[in-house]
């Protein structure tokens, strides 16, 4: 009898997932910081428009460290970078509580797609900007709307890709399983999950990065803290450099919990998964 290996069947596994940094990476933002630096040098844009470079760099250095308190917001970027930090992680953490679970059930039982999915998927089709009026009314303006907005773009990208991802399990798999006396539960646990983890990754990646931008929207309807909150409260101040520092801030933030949800899934490899072959 043929191994996987031998029959052309191509297994996924955990170690798949790349989120290493690369140097080369950084190329594009030096090559636009050069160009931001280069139409703003001679002061025919106006500050008021686009800082310059240096001045956004002393502002954030003092978002940081507050020395100089060259805004109201001088020294606070540990606490509104906390703060929208948690709102991320509790709204991306309600999407994949029940993103996964749905998305693995409708990928392998066609009772549960044909029930669930259609429905899942007109929901899907409404902009995230349409809920915003309604979720005001249901919870007020603030913390519970964030979360709200939050959880509900996440949870999309994380059912669909899961769904995909066991739908996409190559059958040999399941039969051998089923040969070597596996019940439906370990059938999940030990192949369709561990063979599923790139897709399942790459929604749960979409959803971090899409927990980040409406984590902004939410925070603009009227929060005390977070980096949304500074950015709409700098704009009726007229500090467009202390926006452009929150847009940095998130964008930071946004890469660096991608780069530890793919390390999470590199550091944890199931030997179900990588034992196949």
């Amino acid at each position: 009898m043929r191994s996987f290996k031998e029959s052309g069947t191509k297994i996924l596994c955990w170690s798949d997932i790349d989120g290493r940094l690369n140097p080369l990476g950084l190329a594009l933002p030096a090559l636009l910081l050069i160009v931001w630096h280069l139409v703003t040098v001679d002061g025919n844009i106006p500050g008021y428009l686009l800082p310059r470079p240096m001045e956004i760099g002393k502002v954030a250095l003092d978002f940081a460290l507050g020395n100089w308190q060259l805004t109201p917001y001088s020294g606070t970027m540990l606490d509104h970078s906390l703060a929208s930090i948690s709102r991320v992680f509790s709204g991306f953490g309600f999407a994949a509580a029940a993103g996964l679970p749905l998305g693995f059930l409708t990928g392998r039982i066609t009772a549960v797609k044909r029930t669930i999915d259609p429905t899942i998927h007109l929901f899907r089709t409404i902009p995230g900007i349409g809920w915003l009026p309604v979720a005001m009314v249901w919870f007020g303006v603030g913390e519970r709307t964030t979360l709200f907005l939050i959880a509900l773009a996440a949870f999309f990208p994380i059912y669909v890709n899961s769904a995909q991802g066991a739908a996409s399990v190559p059958p040999q798999l399941i039969w051998a399983g089923r040969m070597l006396g596996a019940n439906k539960i370990s059938l999940f646990t030990t192949i369709i999950i561990p063979a599923s983890a790139p897709a399942v990754v790459a929604g749960l990646r979409l959803g971090m990065g899409l927990s980040w931008a409406y984590l902004v929207l939410g925070e603009l309807t009227g929060v005390a803290q977070g980096l949304g909150a500074v950015m709409m409260d700098a704009r009726m101040l007229g500090h467009v450099d202390m926006i452009i520092v929150a847009m940095v801030c998130i964008a930071i933030w946004g890469r660096v919990t991608d780069l530890v949800l793919t390390t999470m899934f590199k550091l944890y490899q199931p030997r179900a998964g990588g034992a196949v072959s």
